[in-house]
């Protein structure tokens, strides 16, 4: 994904949430299915692109999108920036805002509903032109606490300008403290009164396992279900890195699940390559041979995301295979690792460094190159305005000179060369 393509994260500075929202973990009741409804915006959104920088809002057109033209709102931001115009939502957001009438501008939205939410996220959108992923929780107008998740995507009407944002927003209503209170008794009960589990063998990528690694075991863990599409797995682990984003500050560990879910995404990969061709050509991503987990982590962080980071995670995604990291243990795996993460990636560059072919000595090289040069004509040679030059000869089995090569005329390292002569 190039800056246009990235999605959720554009770069650690910025806050897409508001301070209060920054501290929320991942609302528990928005699952799965909220996430592919996002993946499928994205996705839509990208297949809109072709050769421009920004999808022409010409050829959106959100009442006929029926998978989430009801969750989704369109902002014109050719008014103002701060007060951009309604000029489409979506009957589903519509009902959940209780709005009866005709709403003309982000104003006009009531206060405490859901569609005023997006007041704290679609400035972002201008600031870095790329579609932006959120969540949190918020109480609305009828006091009930409400999950949200929702993605804004950019448009343009000269493929220069961001002057349209569109949005996809799903929601759930949260379960009352004490239904899940007595929810939590009961399962807590449960789990007294039940047998131990078996522990479940971790799958190694390539190890015996392989072949079967179509059909993981992930009891346990947090993940999609089994048969569900590679974009989920993508979708969780880019929900994951946008949290380490949020609460990098404080802790490595949200970082550290992130990456973990990155391979979890990586190794699924592998069993699904014509699921993760089809993610690669919507981003406008190709997989370098020399570094095939960098398109995996531009995929979850983004390709705008730091340049240096990128190559890290890579870097420790590269190590995580090499050494057989069975899926969901790749985060506990860093947690655990002495150093951290910055020492994880600073042994497996010194290990690469080691296995590597030494590097041919340079001088070495050079001498040889002018020992075995034909000959040059002086008079090609070309020369400053003093009618100067630095020349470079070989003396022959005669016991003549010939000159083999020449510095460029005017150069800095000529002119040194023209002043430790004469000194």
């Amino acid at each position: 994904m190039d800056i246009l393509r990235g999605y959720g994260i554009a770069s650690e500075a910025d806050d897409f949430e508001s301070a209060d929202d920054a501290a929320i973990e991942t609302p528990p009741l928005v699952g799965s299915e909220e996430r592919r409804m996002q993946v499928r915006a994205y996705n839509y959104w990208a297949s809109l692109l072709g050769e421009r920088s920004l999808p022409s809002i010409e050829d959106l057109t959100p009442q006929d999108l029926e998978d989430f033209g009801p969750n989704s709102v369109l902002l014109d931001f050719s008014t103002g920036l701060e007060n951009p115009a309604i000029v489409y939502l979506g009957s589903a957001l519509r009902e959940e805002c209780e709005i009866d009438g005709t709403i003309r501008y982000i104003n006009d939205v009531p206060s405490r509903s859901l569609l005023s939410r997006l007041t704290d996220h679609y400035l972002q959108i201008i600031a870095n032109a790329a579609p932006i992923g959120f969540e949190a929780s918020f109480v609305n107008q009828r006091g009930a606490e409400i999950l949200y998740r929702g993605i804004l995507m950019p448009f343009s009407s000269d493929d220069e300008t961001i002057d349209f944002v569109f949005g996809v927003i799903n929601w759930k209503e949260a379960v009352s403290q004490a239904i899940t209170a007595e929810i939590d008794r009961e399962v807590e009960a449960a789990l007294l009164a039940s047998p131990a589990a078996p522990t479940v063998a971790p799958i190694w990528a390539d190890g015996p396992a392989a072949e079967d690694f179509g059909t993981l075991d992930l009891s346990g863990m947090e993940s999609p279900d089994e048969d569900a599409p590679l974009a989920d797995w993508l979708a969780l682990a880019r929900d994951s890195a946008e949290q380490a984003r949020t609460s990098e500050a404080r802790s490595h560990a949200a970082l550290y699940r992130a990456i973990g879910l990155s391979y979890d995404f990586a190794l699924v990969t592998i069993a699904r390559p014509e699921e993760y061709a089809e993610l690669l050509d919507n981003s406008g991503l190709k997989v370098q041979a020399r570094a095939p987990m960098t398109a995996v982590v531009k995929l979850v962080f983004g390709s705008s995301y730091d340049k240096t980071r990128i190559t890290e995670y890579a870097t420790a995604l590269d190590h995580a295979r090499a050494n057989g990291i069975g899926l969901g243990a790749f985060g506990d795996y860093l947690a655990n690792y002495d150093g951290g993460l910055k020492a994880l990636v600073r042994d497996e560059r010194a290990q690469r460094r080691t296995d590597g072919p030494a590097k041919p000595d340079r001088q070495q090289t050079a001498r040889a190159a002018m020992k075995a040069a034909a000959a040059i004509d002086p008079f090609s040679v070309a020369t400053d305005g003093d009618g100067l030059a630095v020349v470079i000869a070989r003396r022959e089995k005669d016991g003549s000179l010939v000159l083999v090569g020449a510095l460029p005329e005017g150069s800095e390292l000529s002119q040194r060369a023209i002043v430790a002569a004469a000194s």
